[in-house]
């Protein structure tokens, strides 16, 4: 699913993360982190196009920081409606907009340009498209790193989860090596740059070639 492609050519990563802010100041201050993080390594950006909430913290900190060329918001129609009232986010603000019909498309898109996953804290949505990357990664889709951004102990219950559910069968003991866990964003360096594959996934072929 990951290309070398992207919005210019550097090392792009895609953050899944909150429309809302949190009732913490951490999240917000975590999201200016992570873009000052993203300049410091000229990563590019790819993101759910919003421009509130951490989203938005995310994105404009980066913006300001690298450019707009560093930013890639991809967004369906429909939400572009509902949180930007139909209009597009301006450039100089938030970086390259791209609008697409649906959320399949969206992370369709999110997949191909990335090389690397990032969860930061959010609601039903980051939760979605977390579990996605992570099952490509363990479908074969992908190889990419994907780092839980634990901040405060957000997703202790997620990881907790997921010991729950090793133990219990559900999950084989060697693809918990797929989540990797940054508890704060000074981590997540070292967590993308020495992630290796784990052994174990599934060996499926997805490409053109692999169709009957």
């Amino acid at each position: 699913m990951a290309s070398t492609t992207s919005v210019v050519d550097a090392f792009t990563v895609c953050v899944f993360c909150g429309a809302n802010s949190g009732a913490s100041p951490q999240y917000q201050q975590a999201a200016r982190d992570l873009a000052g993080l993203f300049h410091k390594n000229n990563w590019n950006l790819v993101y759910g196009g919003g421009t509130v909430g951490l989203m938005g913290a995310l994105s404009s900190t980066l913006v300001s920081l690298s450019g707009p060329t560093s930013v890639h918001g991809i967004i369906p129609r429909p939400l572009i409606k509902f949180e930007q009232s139909g209009s597009v986010p301006p450039a100089d603000e938030y970086g390259t907009t791209t609008i697409v019909e649906d959320m399949h498309a969206r992370k369709a898109m999110m997949g191909r340009l990335s090389k690397a996953f990032i969860v930061m804290p959010g609601g039903f949505g980051t939760m979605e498209e977390f579990f996605e990357v992570v099952t490509w990664n363990q479908l074969g889709i992908h190889d990419c790193p994907v780092v839980v951004l634990n901040i405060e102990g957000f997703y202790d219950g997620l990881l907790g989860w997921v010991v729950k559910a090793t133990e219990e069968g559900f999950i084989k003991s060697n693809l918990r090596g797929i989540i990797v866990e940054a508890k704060t964003v000074d981590e997540i360096e070292t967590a993308i740059r020495t992630y290796m594959p784990v052994e174990g996934r599934f060996d499926l072929d997805w490409t053109s070639e692999g169709k009957d």
